[in-house]
C-alpha cells in the first residue's frame, strides 16, 4: 500500500518517494491517512473523527468515504 510509504510535512505536504508525487491536505485529510497508516478501519475512523471534531458519524461518514474512494483512484489504497 503506497499510503504507508507516504510522507507529511508540517505544512501538510504529503510526499510519496516512489510516486516523486506531492499532494496538499487540509487537516482531516491528514488526520484520515494517520488513522489508516494506524490500522483502523472505516468504521473506526468514523468514530475517532467524529469524536475528536464533535460531528456526527452520518455527517463523518460521508467525507471519509469520498476521502477513501479518492485514495483508491490514485492507488494508494486497496
Amino acid at each position: 500500500m503506497l499510503l504507508n510509504e507516504m510522507i507529511i510535512d508540517e505544512n501538510n505536504i504529503a510526499f510519496i518517494p516512489s510516486l516523486g508525487s506531492s499532494f496538499e491536505l487540509n487537516e482531516s485529510a491528514k488526520r484520515v491517512i494517520e488513522l489508516l497508516k494506524e490500522g483502523q478501519s472505516k468504521e473506526e475512523i468514523v468514530q475517532t473523527l467524529s469524536k475528536e471534531y464533535h460531528k456526527r458519524w452520518e455527517d463523518i461518514y460521508i467525507d471519509v468515504e469520498d476521502f477513501l474512494q479518492k485514495l483508491k483512484i490514485y492507488g494508494l489504497i486497496q
